[in-house]
Order: C-alpha cells, then structure tokens, then sequence
C-alpha cells in the first residue's frame, strides 16, 4: 500500500500539499477501512463543487468504485434536499449538516467533510455535532486548511488558492480511499 501513496504523492508533486499528507491520507484509508469492518456509516458532507464529490464518494461506497463487493453504508449529506432546506429554513443553512448528522450518526460512524476554503460554517458546525456524538472526522480542505485545520480526528490539506486544483486533489483522494478500500475488505 506504501508504494501507492508515494507513487500518488510523485503524480502530485506539482501541487503543493501538507507535509503530512502522506501519513494522514494513509491514517485516513485505515479508519475509513476499520469504519466500514464494524459496519459503521460514513457521512459525507460538502458545498458546492464539494457536494457533488461528496456524493460522488457516496455512490464509489454504496455501489462500487473498481471491483464486485457488497455494498459499504455511505451517505452524501448533500443529496437530501427536503432535510436541507427545512433546516436551513427552521434553523439557517449553517446547521444543514449538523443536524443531519445528530440524526443519523453514531459513535461507529464516520463524518468526512470537503471544504475548498476551510471556512465552511456548515462543515465547522457537523465536525462539531459529530465530536459531541464520539464519531470520528476526517476533512478535505484546501488553502491553508482554513478554521477547519485541526478541527478533525485527520486533515488533509490541497495547499493552494485554486479551487479547481483543490477540488481535483480532493477527487484523486477519494479515487485512492475507493482502490485501497476495496482491494482490502
């Protein structure tokens, strides 16, 4: 698996990443891995660009990315859009993911959120709920990691002020958590 993820950090060495974007996106594919072993939900969760790799992610999970297997529990936070507007317009747009994760997470789950900027309300306040819950984080963030940086169990960080770049990362890390975890499970 090692040599993967060197062979991924040389394909990006034109992009700048965090200096510890191999070990967390190796720590990151273990706990994504131990969540779907005790048959924990991974919640997915992101604006924008983000909530279509969110529910890109989704999908690789409940369907499949490369190999025939059983299905793994994913949900993208993003896709249902009667929960997300009636919170946004019970409580406003900056609890439509926390509250979806106080509903349905749990101390076996997962809550993975995509931020380009790192300054998502909506994503600071479900990795919140989710910590308050005992789930386990993981972010995606780009720039400088924003407020977000440090805020999840893991980060990994798209060092640059593209969104375009960032996002790209983020999807050739969702691509390498889907190879890793199907070839092991």
């Amino acid at each position: 698996m090692k040599n993967s993820f060197i062979a991924l950090q040389e394909t990006l060495s034109n992009c700048m990443l965090d200096k510890d974007f191999i070990t967390s996106l190796e720590s990151s594919t273990e706990l994504i891995k131990a969540t779907i072993k005790k048959r924990g939900k991974i919640l997915i969760a992101g604006n924008g660009g983000s909530a279509s790799e969110a529910q890109h992610f989704s999908g690789e999970l409940v369907g499949r990315f490369k190999l025939e297997r059983r299905g793994y529990p994913a949900v993208s936070l993003t896709s249902d859009i009667a929960s997300i507007t009636a919170i946004a317009n019970d409580y406003g747009y900056e609890y439509i993911f926390s509250r979806q994760v106080e509903a349905l997470g749990g101390t076996n789950d997962l809550l993975i959120t995509l931020s380009t900027s790192g300054n998502s309300i909506n994503c600071i306040n479900a990795v919140e709920t989710a910590k308050k819950i005992g789930m386990k984080t993981i972010s995606l963030l780009g720039k400088d990691g924003g407020k977000m940086k440090g805020l999840s169990d893991i980060d990994l960080i798209a060092v640059s002020n593209d969104t375009a770049r960032i996002q790209e990362i983020h999807l050739l890390i969702i691509h390498t958590w889907c190879e890793h975890v199907e070839a092991s499970i």
